[in-house]
């Protein structure tokens, strides 16, 4: 057994959620190294480096892996948000078992088999955090009404616009969650007192809260006060700059002596029974012929009969190079449809439920055709 001691600087988890438009993405954008997985299109008008906006959720779960098999792109993957995310998510669960919605099962157990998909997703990116990349989620806020048994009366709670089941899961799962608002007074403005007289709202200074209190979820595990202005700067300490690229110094190579001088004692002796051999003379140099400029490499280009496929399957396509032709070998291989059927005539719950649904254990068929080939 290994024990260690003392504090650990380790990439961290941040939740930050809040009202809309109180500036949530801008506040993440601020991280170190920023890359975006942008589920709402709410990153448009920043200047930051984004993935493609996923239209699926496997196409989701696929460029969190691709991170994870690249560190070197960023030092903070941000998901924005995560609301949206779970809209992909139940679009996922549903289109696999062919019901219309969450509550198809019926018993709750749509509830069930989202909070187990999302928690492969916090897993997934769990194993960011292991390859030492920051991860930020974002999520939009909502008010929900707690009455509780002892009390007498409810009050107004912020909690994240999630489900019942998968907002504890990121509660939990996060090392920082940080609650964004605008800041608001209330001013008697005619002097007779807030119980008779007119009151007005004023302020609207944008605030983040870092602890929890009976009106919103709140932590942070590095001692912040429980109110700060809503900028970066404002928890930077907290956030370590990592990387995961390896900068190593080049070590000195010793110098190599060539055996066939220095093992030869006839080359050592400086007599005159030494015969000195005359060097050939140096064939003449060819002029060096000038560098073709090399050729710039053709991107694969999805096909314009892409057009008509579901955008799901298509991004998932173009992302992995693969031609109708290829899916529609895979699906008549599986006796789902005949060989020439187009894909816009495959049934869209197929579609969803199988292509995308299963698409890893498509491409992986379409990857053992192409071994398959002669040539």
């Amino acid at each position: 057994m290994h024990v260690t001691r003392g504090k650990m600087i380790k990439p961290q988890k941040t939740v930050i959620y809040g009202p809309e438009g109180v500036g949530k993405s801008t506040f993440a954008s601020q991280f170190p190294d920023a890359l975006f997985i942008d589920t709402e299109d709410s990153t448009v008008n920043l200047d930051v480096a984004r993935l493609d906006k996923p239209s699926s959720w496997t196409m989701l779960m696929s460029e969190i892996e691709y991170v994870r098999t690249n560190p070197e792109i960023c030092k903070t993957l941000i998901i924005d948000t995560a609301d949206w995310a779970e809209r992909l998510c139940i679009e996922h669960i549903c289109s696999k078992a062919q019901v219309d919605g969450i509550e198809g099962w019926g018993y709750g157990k749509g509830y069930v088999y989202l909070e187990e998909e999302f928690g492969r997703f916090l897993n997934k990116l769990q194993e960011i955090i292991e390859v030492g990349i920051n991860v930020v989620v974002t999520a939009h806020a909502e008010i929900k009404k707690i009455e509780q048994p002892e009390e007498i009366g409810g009050f107004d709670h912020w909690q994240l616009k999630l489900e019942k089941k998968t907002a504890p899961l990121l509660k939990e799962w996060s090392d920082i969650l940080l609650f964004a608002n605008y800041k608001v007074f209330v001013v008697n403005v005619d002097n007779q007192g807030a119980a008779k007289g007119k009151n007005k709202a004023q302020g609207g200074k944008r605030i983040m809260y870092t602890t929890h209190t009976p009106w919103w979820d709140a932590k942070n595990r590095h001692g912040l006060p429980d109110e700060l202005p809503f900028e970066y700067q404002a928890i930077a300490h907290c956030i370590p700059q990592t990387t995961t690229k390896q900068e190593s110094k080049a070590e000195p190579k010793p110098e190599q002596k060539s055996i066939f001088l220095d093992d030869d004692p006839a080359l050592k002796r400086n007599d005159s029974t030494t015969t000195t051999q005359q060097s050939e003379p140096e064939p003449p140099k060819q002029e060096e012929q000038p560098k073709q400029p090399e050729q710039p490499k053709t991107q694969w280009q999805p096909p314009k009969a892409l057009e008509g496929v579901p955008k799901p399957l298509a991004d998932l396509m173009t992302a992995n190079q693969v031609t109708i032709e290829e899916i529609q070998q895979a699906v008549s291989s599986r006796g789902y449809y005949p060989k020439n059927t187009p894909i816009a005539n495959y049934d869209p719950q197929f579609i969803n439920g199988v292509l995308v649904g299963a698409w890893g254990q498509v491409f992986q068929m379409i990857k053992d055709f192409r071994d398959d080939l002669p040539f």
